[in-house]
């Protein structure tokens, strides 16, 4: 594993600095686990306003229960984002895990039924970072993978366009060996609801590499294989995410993917933009950032508004910078925003 040092060396070698792009392509906007600037996260309420707000797509992470039921969290585990510390009928279900290498201490998806977790609600992950969302906490239960697919469609017929589906599937290896594989019910279920080939909106990604080749063995559906600074594919412990950017790294992730998913700073570095979309591009392969916030704490310095710390930087400007690298995708908790800074004043 290389140092966090060599690695940012080795990111800047590797990237370089490039002009900004002047494509005027916009790229599509990505809703993150819906509008989650806005209301609490991977709720019907944050993918039905993003939604609204006229999002592209929006991105449920997915996790399994007990029964094998696919659901939206960010993790597995549920601590942070469900009010289930306040049901004293499940605290025998805290437990402490070990999942791709990280020891977590909390409530898992895979020890409740779905009936079990119907009965929790969903609050706001960062209450301290936005509190106005938790005037929402306790009104939203967990929603499955089908009903958020009910939801897209119901909306499709409402505004007359195309929603697209961008699922994530979370520690795909770690379900798999517990016996809850991500594949056969994630396929199922699009497939019944229409999505079967490349020319359909939707988007699998996935920071592991076996089960987007195992996807790619069965499916037409468009692949990501999401890239970090840092680390690498939990199921390739020899590989690290900067293996994979090199020419040859992007070639070989072009055999079974359409595309890379890296962190914003991996595009956009405080000395300009990098060369990685431009490789990735020569590779035959979309280009799709995260994540773009709104609040200061969560922005490079230079958007930052040191006047108001607590609060929003200049996410215009940051917005307009990243789309400038010639991403194709951005993936933002603030759909509306991330919108309207692309959008041309008339």
């Amino acid at each position: 594993m290389i140092g966090r040092g060599l690695l940012r060396i080795g990111l800047i070698l590797l990237m370089s600095i490039v002009p900004l792009s002047t494509a005027s392509a916009t790229p599509i906007i990505i809703a993150h686990r819906g509008a989650s600037g806005e209301r609490p996260e991977h709720t019907l309420a944050a993918y039905e306003r993003a939604i609204d707000q006229g999002a592209d797509y929006i991105e449920p992470d997915l996790v399994l229960t007990k029964d094998g039921v696919l659901v939206a969290r960010h993790e597995n585990e549920i601590g942070g984002t469900t009010d289930v510390a306040g049901h004293p009928e499940f605290a025998d279900r805290r437990t402490t895990k070990v999942i791709d290498g990280v020891e977590m201490t909390g409530w898992f998806t895979e020890d409740f039924t779905l009936a079990e977790l119907r009965t929790l609600r969903a609050r706001e992950r960062l209450p301290d970072v936005r509190p106005a969302n938790k005037r929402f906490d306790a009104l939203y239960q967990i929603p499955t993978f089908e009903e958020i697919l009910k939801l897209v469609q119901a909306k499709e017929a409402e505004q007359h366009r195309r929603i697209g589906i961008y699922p994530e599937t979370k520690h795909p290896t770690y379900f798999a060996t517990i016996g809850l594989p991500h594949q056969a019910p994630l396929l199922e279920l699009l497939g019944r609801y229409g999505y079967q080939t490349e020319a359909d909106p939707v988007f699998i990604q996935s920071f592991e590499v076996g089960n987007l080749k195992a996807l790619r063995a069965v499916t037409r559906l468009r692949l990501i294989q999401l890239v970090d600074a840092q680390g690498g594919p939990a199921d390739l412990p020899g590989t690290s995410y900067f293996d994979m950017l090199t020419v040859q790294g992007l070639s070989d992730i072009a055999a079974y993917a359409d595309g890379i998913g890296p962190s914003a700073a991996m595009v956009l570095a405080p000395e300009g933009a990098t060369a990685l979309v431009g490789r990735a591009h020569d590779a035959g392969l979309q280009v799709h950032a995260w994540t773009l916030r709104m609040e200061n704490i969560f922005l490079p310095a230079s958007y930052q508004r040191p006047d108001d710390v607590a609060g929003h930087g200049d996410f215009d400007a940051y917005v307009r910078a990243i789309a400038a690298t010639g991403v194709d995708g951005i993936f933002s908790d603030f759909p509306l925003q991330a919108r309207a800074a692309l959008t041309p004043a008339p």
